[in-house]
C-alpha cells in the first residue's frame, strides 16, 4: 500500500523539514507488522513529493494476528489495502509533523499550503457518494478512479477499492490528521481491537474539524467498528466541545450497556435455561467464550462446542483445562462443519447456531437445514444473524455487509421467511426475538429464532 503526499509551489522547497525527513536519505520504520519505508520521488523547488510505502508479509501478519487471537485469513487484502495500518504507519513516520512542530520553520508549520495526497487502494464498497462527502467539505478537491475486478471477466463488475487523489489548501498537521482518521473509517474496519481509548484519539485527531463536519455521524460510527457505545460517547463530547462532559453527566454516570455480544449470548442462555435445556451445542463456538458462559449454570449438565477451525478449538481447549473440575468435566469439543452429516450433533436437547449462518454461502443453507433440523433433531434450536435493515444505523453503505467474512446478510423479512420455510420443512415452531437497541423504522441489530420441535 502506498500513500503519496505532494507539495506545490510555497514551501515546497523546506517541505522536508516540515516532515523532518532528508530528501536524500530514504529510511525505514519497523511497525510490528512489516516496515514503512519514506523516501522522495520528486524533489524541486516547485513540487516536493514525499512516499510512505507499506513493506507487509502476508503470513507474518496472519501469525501475529494469531498470537494477539484475533483473526486474519492466509488470503485476504490486508498487506495491500490502505487501511488502519497505514493509520498506524502515518502516526509513527510523520508524528512530529501532524503535531504541528517545526523547530526550524516554525512559521510555516502554521501555514495552509497547497497539498494533495495520493492514496493508492483504498477500499470503499458501495456508494462511491461518500468520498465526495467527507473529503470534500474539509476544503478539498476529489478526484478517484475504480476499475474493473478483472478485466477479462468483467460480469465481475467493479472492484471495491478506490484510487483516490485530493487537494486543497491545508496545514499539512491537517492533512496528515484528516488522512490518520479516515483512511480507515473508509476501510471500515481496524487491524486492532477498539476500546474507549478510541474515543480519544478520535477527539484529539479530529479536534477542530470533526465537531462541525456534516458527515460526522458517518465518520464516528466506522470509526469505531460501529459499536454504538462509543459512538455516542465520541458524538456526546464533540457536541459539547471537545473532551467536554455533560453537566447533569458529572452528578450521575449511567452504567455503561454490555456490548452486543454479550447481550446475544445472555439472551440465548435465558432461552435455553427457561426452556429446561440440560445438553447444550454449539457450533461455529469459536474461542469458546458462549460455552464458558452456559458452564457456570449448573443445569447445563452436558455442553459442546463444535468449529471448523482447529486453532480455536485448540485455543479453547488449553482455556477449558484452566477451569475447575466440576466445569470442565462436562465440556466436549469437536472439529466438524454444519454443512455436512454428523452423527456428532445428535442427542443434545439444543443447538445454538449464534452469528454463523451468515457466513455460509446462500447456496448451501438447504445442506444446513437439512444437517440441523432434519439429521441431528434437536428439541430445540436457536439462530441469531444480523439484521441488514439496522446496518443504516452503523453508517453502513447499502450493498455493503457488516463483516468482510459474511456471505449475506438478511432484513427482518427475509430472516423470518426462511425460518418458516425450515420449521415447516422438518416440523418445528418458531418464534422470534431481538437483541440489542431498537430502532424505532429498523429494528434491532441482531436477529434470531427459537425453534421447538413438534411433538
Amino acid at each position: 500500500m502506498l500513500l503519496t503526499i505532494s507539495c506545490h509551489g510555497k514551501g515546497a522547497a523546506e517541505f522536508g523539514y516540515l516532515l523532518h525527513k532528508h530528501p536524500a536519505r530514504p529510511q525505514s520504520v519497523p511497525l510490528g507488522i512489516g516496515r514503512a519505508i519514506i523516501f522522495y520521488p520528486q524533489v524541486s523547488d516547485d513540487i516536493c513529493t514525499i512516499a510512505l510505502l507499506l513493506d507487509m508479509d502476508p503470513l507474518d501478519l496472519t501469525q501475529k494476528a494469531r498470537e494477539k487471537m484475533r483473526t486474519f485469513d492466509y488470503v485476504s487484502d490486508r498487506p495491500y489495502v490502505s487501511s488502519s495500518f497505514m493509520s498506524s504507519a502515518i502516526s509513527r513516520a510523520f508524528g512530529t509533523a501532524m503535531g504541528g512542530r517545526c523547530a526550524t520553520h516554525p512559521e510555516l508549520a502554521e501555514e495552509k499550503l497547497d497539498l494533495g495526497a495520493h492514496v493508492s487502494m483504498l477500499s470503499c464498497p458501495g456508494n462511491s457518494d461518500w468520498i465526495g462527502r467527507v473529503f470534500e467539505p474539509l476544503g478539498y478537491t476529489v478526484d478517484f478512479t475504480r476499475t474493473l475486478l478483472d478485466d477479462q471477466y468483467p460480469e465481475w463488475g467493479e472492484s471495491p477499492y478506490v484510487d483516490l487523489h485530493i487537494r486543497g489548501s491545508v496545514r499539512l498537521q491537517d492533512l496528515l490528521s484528516h488522512l490518520y482518521v479516515l483512511i480507515p473509517v473508509f476501510d471500515n474496519q481496524k487491524h486492532y481491537w477498539v476500546g474507549s481509548d478510541e474515543v480519544e484519539k478520535l477527539l484529539h485527531h479530529g479536534s477542530g474539524w470533526l465537531e462541525s463536519h456534516p458527515e460526522k455521524t458517518f465518520i464516528s460510527s466506522r470509526y469505531f467498528n460501529r459499536q454504538q457505545r462509543l459512538v455516542r460517547e465520541a458524538l456526546d463530547r464533540l457536541d459539547n466541545g471537545e473532551g467536554g462532559i455533560r453537566v447533569d453527566d458529572q452528578a450521575e454516570e449511567e452504567e455503561p450497556a454490555p456490548d452486543l455480544k454479550r447481550q446475544r449470548q445472555d439472551k440465548v442462555a435465558a432461552l435455553l435455561e427457561k426452556n429446561g435445556a440440560k445438553s447444550v451445542l454449539d457450533i461455529g463456538c469459536g474461542q469458546g467464550s458462549f460455552l464458558r458462559n452456559l458452564l457456570g449454570n449448573k443445569q447445563f449438565e452436558r455442553v459442546a462446542g463444535a468449529d471448523i477451525s482447529p486453532l480455536a478449538l485448540e485455543r479453547l481447549k488449553r482455556r477449558i483445562e484452566r477451569l475447575p473440575e466440576w466445569q470442565k468435566n462436562r465440556v466436549r469439543l469437536f472439529q466438524a462443519s454444519m454443512t455436512y452429516r454428523d452423527a456428532r450433533f445428535a442427542g443434545y436437547d439444543a443447538i445454538v447456531l449464534m452469528e454463523v449462518i451468515e457466513h455460509i454461502d446462500p447456496a448451501r443453507l438447504p445442506s444446513v437445514a437439512q444437517v440441523i433440523f432434519g439429521e441431528a433433531r434437536p428439541r430445540m434450536a436457536i439462530v441469531t444473524t444480523p439484521n441488514s435493515e439496522y446496518n443504516r444505523q452503523y453508517g453502513i453503505q447499502t450493498g455493503e455487509l457488516r463483516h468482510s467474512d459474511h456471505r449475506f446478510e438478511w432484513s427482518r423479512a427475509e430472516f423470518s421467511r426462511w425460518c418458516e420455510q425450515v420449521a415447516a420443512r422438518f416440523g418445528y415452531g418458531v418464534e422470534y426475538f431481538a437483541v440489542g437497541e431498537a430502532h424505532e423504522e429498523y429494528g434491532s441489530p441482531t436477529q434470531g429464532g427459537f425453534f421447538r420441535i413438534c411433538e
